[in-house]
């Protein structure tokens, strides 16, 4: 896999977590924890697709 389509693949995902986090936030019923995660998942893509872009691995 190329490094733009693993960089798109991963922008795509970032963006459906980020989707997921402002569906989230609008429940009453998601958790905390639930809500943790999403971000702490959000983050990891972000951090990996800037080490993409910056060529550190």
């Amino acid at each position: 896999m190329s490094l733009d389509v693993h960089l798109a693949t991963l922008e795509q995902r970032h963006s459906a977590l980020d989707d997921q986090l402002s569906s989230a936030k609008a429940k009453p019923a998601i958790s905390d924890a639930e809500l943790r995660e999403l971000k702490r998942r959000k983050l990891q893509l972000k951090d990996e697709m800037e080490r993409l872009r910056t060529g550190q691995r």
